[in-house]
């Protein structure tokens, strides 16, 4: 069933409104809020375990205004106005002197935040409380579990690994991003451990990798913690996945793998909300609407993908077929303000060019295109 996050001035944020399905797409300009709103999702579902993350740094939380600044960053008190601000999941409204009771302490929700590569400092992942209150706690968060892994019994080699990929999947990250490297961790000999990509005898640092190496490392590395590597399919008491700007850094073949490991996610069970400036990532999801729609055959998912049509990708590609895919857009009113429209039909043909223009990420394309015409035409081309 979809799922509804409600948030009222917050920030310049005056409504928005996010019905989330089974993958769900955000977009809007920069600086529309997208991350916001994407943590209070984080808060609002695990609430309890972001306090305690809080809590174990040795961080005061007695005041609702410093629970505010430590969880989106500091500075960002203002943003909480007690007598307007509101925060309603479902029908659960939300309030600062709330969040320690919400949940369990358990991770329901697993966020992957923008800018990740610059958590890992020299090729090494911060722990939570070495990064400052000027740093969002999803990210603090996310960096915690980049540390734990690099020095949990996984670390070593990284990628490629057999058992935690899909042999197609596998196949079309190394192709797009790695290019036969190989990426893990090792020791120098001054014994500190960083990581590193290996070609053959070379064995580069972190700083030399590609911009898009060094984006798409700790976002698949992250990924990782959602792949167990035992015969479960999903961590039991994790039923969502945020991840901020996955295409950050990448050629459009890469996107498409990422965009693989979501529908592989899609198919363990996850649901997935993922904010984007990127056509590649929304035409995927209105390609996957139109095949729903149509009944399509579950090839077609592989032919789009460039993967071969094997057993276990036909069963990602049916699973696909079966989800529900939503878009939302946040833009800015002519007060400045942010709200939200649901642009879920991605209708190329759509009276509101919001929805035409799939939230501004098409929109250029076609005034580019008409601007060629136009010139063509003037000319009797």
């Amino acid at each position: 069933m979809p799922l509804n996050l409600r948030i009222r001035n917050f920030a310049h944020i005056a409504e928005v409104n996010l019905t989330l399905g089974d993958l769900t797409v955000v977009v809007g300009p920069q600086g529309a809020g997208k991350s916001l709103a994407l943590q209070w999702l984080k808060v609002a579902m695990d609430g309890r375990q972001v306090f305690d993350a809080l809590k174990a740094a040795g961080h005061a939380k007695d005041r609702s205004e410093v629970l505010i600044d430590l969880i989106f960053g500091s500075g960002m008190a203002p943003a909480w106005r007690d007598d307007e601000s509101e925060i309603t999941l479902g029908n659960r409204r939300i309030k600062p002197k709330t969040i320690a009771r919400i949940g369990d302490g358990t991770e329901t929700l697993f966020f992957v935040p923008a800018h990740r590569s610059m958590l890992i400092s020299d090729g090494w992942a911060a722990p939570f409380q070495k990064l400052t209150s000027e740093t969002p706690a999803v990210a603090r968060m996310f960096s915690q579990n980049l540390f734990d892994r690099f020095n949990g019994r996984d670390a070593g080699t990284l990628f490629p690994v057999e058992k935690r990929l899909k042999k197609e999947i596998r196949d079309q990250v190394d192709a797009a991003v790695f290019h036969g490297g190989k990426v893990g961790v090792e020791e120098s000999s001054h014994h500190a451990r960083r990581l590193r990509l290996a070609h053959g005898q070379m064995h580069l640092p972190f700083m030399t990798w590609t911009a898009g190496q060094r984006e798409f490392t700790p976002l698949l590395l992250g990924l990782y913690h959602l792949l167990p590597s035992t015969k479960m399919t999903k961590r039991e008491e994790t039923d969502w996945v945020v991840i901020e700007e996955p295409e950050m850094g990448l050629h459009p073949q890469a996107i498409t793998a990422v965009m693989l490991l979501v529908l592989d996610l899609l198919w363990r069970g996850y649901r997935v909300v993922l904010s984007t400036h990127s056509p590649h990532v929304l035409t995927m999801v209105w390609m996957m609407r139109r095949l729903v729609e149509y009944q399509a055959r579950w090839q077609l998912v592989c032919e789009a993908f460039d993967v071969p049509k094997s057993q276990q990708m036909r069963r990602v590609a049916e699973a696909a077929l079966e989800k529900a895919y939503r878009a939302q857009l946040f833009y800015f009113r002519s007060d400045g303000k942010v709200t939200s429209l649901d642009i879920s039909s991605l209708d190329p043909g759509a009276e509101d060019e919001r929805i035409a223009g799939w939230g501004g990420l098409t929109e250029y394309s076609s005034r580019f295109g008409d601007a060629v015409r136009a010139a063509a035409n003037e000319r009797g081309v």
